[in-house]
């Protein structure tokens, strides 16, 4: 038997409806464990991204159970999500095109000094972030200006700097061009 202690999540018996009595989540089941990778396949409108946004905290389930870490979570949006540990990245990436880079990276989580925004110490935070993993752009610019692929890696690197034990991404490539 496997050691509980590997646990991340468990979602139990998730179901998710919509108005109209439309179903999206019939109750799914799915235990994440540390370290591993799981890949969620299946037709349009099978309930992938919805399942996604269940256990990011965008939705809440109608029914079921979730658990993070062996014990009970309710979340109440993403931010609880990620505070609990959890960070979701969607289809959409979650991000503000006309926002800079640097500012989408930093979303809610500004550097500041003395109570205002440090604008010179996130950008150059968000320089040498993005500089490591080989995006050299001006992080001042609008998100919107970069390729797909780039804003992507922004999303992914958002991820990163909330440093939580699990990442749960939504269709990560269907942005990119076969090169990306």
């Amino acid at each position: 038997m496997e050691s509980d202690d590997r646990r991340l999540l468990d979602a139990a018996g998730i179901l998710k409806t919509f108005a109209g009595g439309v179903r999206a989540l019939d109750h799914v089941s799915l235990t994440v464990n540390r370290g591993e990778v799981h890949g969620l396949i299946g037709e349009n409108g099978a309930g992938k991204s919805c399942l996604i946004k269940v256990i990011g905290g965008v939705y809440r389930p109608d029914a079921g159970e979730l658990r993070f870490m062996r014990q009970p979570v309710s979340l109440s949006g993403p931010a609880h999500a990620e505070r609990v540990g959890i960070t979701a990245i969607h289809q959409d990436g979650g991000l503000i095109p006309l926002m800079s880079v640097a500012r989408n990276l930093y979303l809610g989580r500004e550097p500041r000094r003395f109570g205002l925004l440090d604008t010179r110490r996130m950008n150059a935070q968000a320089h040498a972030l993005l500089a490591r993993h080989g995006l050299h752009v001006d992080v001042r610019r609008p998100l919107g200006t970069l390729t797909p692929g780039a804003r992507e890696l922004v999303a992914l690197l958002r991820a990163v700097l909330a440093d939580t034990p699990l990442v749960a991404m939504d269709e990560p490539t269907a942005s990119l061009q076969p090169a990306e």
